[in-house]
């Protein structure tokens, strides 16, 4: 492992809310499909539904670890460009987490659906308003695709420092979890 990696907490923020992620948007893509059984977009709904309020809190849990813990600096040799690229990235990818969590959230609440795990906990909703709900689902729906690209490419430049530079940024967040904070 390179020196100056993450520490275990900030690992396991990025690898549960990545593999969260990863579950939620082929759910909710098949979610939306016509003619799909009944009880299986039920359960992909409630599914969509409940990990995106997890999402959210991690994402929050996640920036207030960073506030703390500062990320570790990346190696000397990188660019300044790709610097300024991975720091907007990551913004980007914070950012739209949450836009995605917050739209889907009134989306489903100012249509009158229940957030079965929000429910449960007595959580206020807003009062029904179909307008907004139908605003919030198309902000939803095209945030996705800056979502999905904005992931895209931390993959691919996670990836190529990995197999192509072997430079150290790739293992600094590598599941292989360290000991200290």
């Amino acid at each position: 492992m390179a020196q100056g990696g993450y520490g275990t907490t900030a690992r396991l923020f990025h690898w549960i809310t990545f593999l969260l992620v990863l579950g939620m948007v082929p759910a909710g893509w098949v979610m939306t499909q016509e003619g799909l059984d009944r009880a299986l977009q039920d359960q992909l709904f409630i599914f969509h539904k409940n990990f995106g309020v997890i999402v959210l809190v991690l994402v929050l849990l996640r920036l207030a670890w960073r506030a703390i813990v500062p990320p570790p600096p990346l190696p000397a040799g990188i660019p300044d460009w790709q610097r300024q690229m991975s720091l907007w990235v990551h913004r980007l990818l914070y950012a739209m987490l949450i836009f995605m969590a917050v739209t889907g959230y009134l989306r489903v609440t100012l249509g009158g659906f229940p957030v079965e795990m929000l429910d449960a906990l007595g959580v206020p909703r807003p009062p029904r308003n179909d307008g907004m709900a139908a605003l919030a689902q198309r902000a939803h729906f095209l945030g996705k695709f800056l979502l999905i690209g904005l992931v895209l490419v931390h993959v691919v430049a996670a990836v190529g420092h990995a197999i192509v530079k072997r430079d150290g940024v790739f293992s600094r967040m590598w599941p292989p979890i360290r000991r200290s904070g």
